[in-house]
């Protein structure tokens, strides 16, 4: 998916475009915890849809819980979805930035290269 160390940097309109890409994928992840956080909320808990929301939202931001949660399985629940909140915001963090990170080490090395007069670097 990324170009090799050797290759060309990508122009900025490909790049812009591999940022939104990975920025979708991303809302895409968030949107699925988010989901499972609401529907674990509204059938473990039997929280209305809307507090089901707001409940998984905070987690999921790393709030905390809203309301109380008073069952067991609501309680397992909300345990393993505070650990998975905590680590999919970290994935989607990894997935945005990725593009970022590699297009500044890909051009760090570039510049790398011409300092060393090596063939076939090319600065943009």
């Amino acid at each position: 998916m990324f170009e090799h160390y050797a290759d060309r940097l990508l122009p900025r309109r490909h790049f812009l475009r591999r940022q939104l890409l990975h920025a979708g994928a991303s809302a895409l992840l968030i949107g699925a915890a988010l989901g499972m956080g609401i529907l674990g909320y509204h059938v473990l808990e039997g929280l209305p849809w809307i507090d089901s929301l707001l409940n998984a939202s905070m987690i999921l931001g790393g709030m905390g819980p809203v309301d109380a949660v008073k069952t067991t399985g609501g309680k397992l629940f909300a345990s393993f979805y505070a650990l998975f909140s905590g680590i999919a915001f970290l994935v989607a963090a990894g997935v945005i930035f990725a593009p970022t990170f590699h297009r500044f080490l890909h051009r760090f090395h570039l510049e790398m290269d011409d300092e060393k007069g090596e063939p076939g670097s090319e600065a943009p």
